[in-house]
């Protein structure tokens, strides 16, 4: 799982002092991007992790998990979110994970769905959100069965006792009690296999690439399904398809994921089959070389601190540019011979 990070602009009111005031905001933050990815710039062709001492504190708490210490866990998390807010829906997400998790002896359901509940109200634009909605939806279906299973206990219970009451082998009570006790057990089961639904949440492998270059965004499908999105960096000179070598512009159109580098100079790269034979035939009407070498890769190595910031200027050379931790999970998800669709 990646943590996003978003510009939150002022927003312009009627007059036009509001309208200047949010021009404004938006070139400060374009300034002060710029200033500090300048020296990525420079050097040319991840995540912005929240600061060195937040990824610590949530290795941390992954750490007590691991060891089975919720308790301790479940506090790292809170620091993060009082300290690092930026954070918050991947805390809250984790915690409320932590909250149902089965092996907890202090499982409590309803702490879980609150922390789902106000990842998806306070993160609308998360990541983290829609798998929070399939584990609200999981957890109250869990919720319902362990009512269900608690009252016919309790009925079985209450018809042991009439048998033993009445001092004699009932068949009719007997028979009651064991297809309740069947019951109970396919109730179980059923949230047995819940619980595998909820931890096995979707992580690939993806059969699909789509890259939007507009909305500077990549997205990995199965079958169909949005399994991950990431924001991304394009080549200096992104409009319109990559026609030649070094017209610093991202390819348009459809590939495939040929081969990978993972000793990249920066960090790790998948290599797109640009150019295909439109992109030939229109190199070879232009007289020029189609050129080559698109890859999806991370930050050049020694720059990975810039994290998310590198995707507030378009500083590749025609490739597609994520964080080194995106690009770590996309490499994980995604084997050669994906297609890739690349859109204007």
């Amino acid at each position: 799982m990646v943590l996003r990070s978003s510009n939150i602009l002022p927003e312009a009111t009627k007059s036009n002092m509001g309208k200047k005031q949010s021009r404004k905001g938006k070139h400060l933050i374009s300034f002060f991007a710029f200033i500090i990815l300048a020296p990525l710039l420079i050097c040319g062709c991840g995540h912005f992790n929240e600061g060195s001492q937040a990824k610590l504190t949530f290795i941390e708490a992954n750490d007590f998990f691991s060891q089975g210490n919720y308790k301790d866990s479940l506090k790292k998390y809170e620091q993060i979110i009082e300290k690092y807010p930026a954070a918050g829906d991947r805390s809250l997400f984790e915690m409320g994970i932590i909250y149902a998790y089965p092996g907890n002896e202090q499982k409590d359901y309803q702490k879980s769905l609150k922390c789902f509940h106000e990842l998806t109200k306070n993160y609308p634009g998360s990541e983290y959100r829609k798998d929070s909605e399939l584990m609200m939806f999981n957890i109250n279906n869990a919720i319902i069965k362990d009512k269900t299973i608690a009252a016919q206990q309790t009925q079985i219970e209450a018809l042991r006792q009439d048998v033993q009451s009445r001092g004699n082998d009932n068949n009719t009570l007997q028979n009651k009690i064991e297809a309740l006790e069947q019951e109970v057990r396919n109730k179980e089961n059923e949230i047995i296999k819940l619980q595998k639904e909820v931890y096995v949440l979707p992580k690939g492998p993806a059969d699909k690439i789509l890259i939007e270059k507009n909305e500077r965004r990549l997205t990995l499908l199965s079958k169909g399904e949005v399994i991950r999105t990431y924001k991304i960096a394009l080549g200096g000179n992104p409009d319109g398809p990559k026609e030649r070598q070094g017209d610093n512009k991202t390819p348009e159109g459809t590939y495939v994921i040929d081969s990978r580098n993972r000793g990249s100079l920066y960090h790790l790269s998948l290599h797109v089959s640009y150019p295909n034979e439109k992109d030939k035939k229109r190199a070879k009407q232009l007289g020029v070389s189609p050129g080559g070498d698109i890859m999806i890769h991370g930050i050049k190595n020694g720059f990975s601190w810039a994290g998310d910031l590198h995707t507030e200027v378009d500083w590749t050379k025609g490739c597609i540019a994520v964080t080194d931790e995106e690009i770590e999970e996309i490499d994980r998800l995604v084997p050669n011979g994906t297609n890739v669709e690349i859109r204007p």
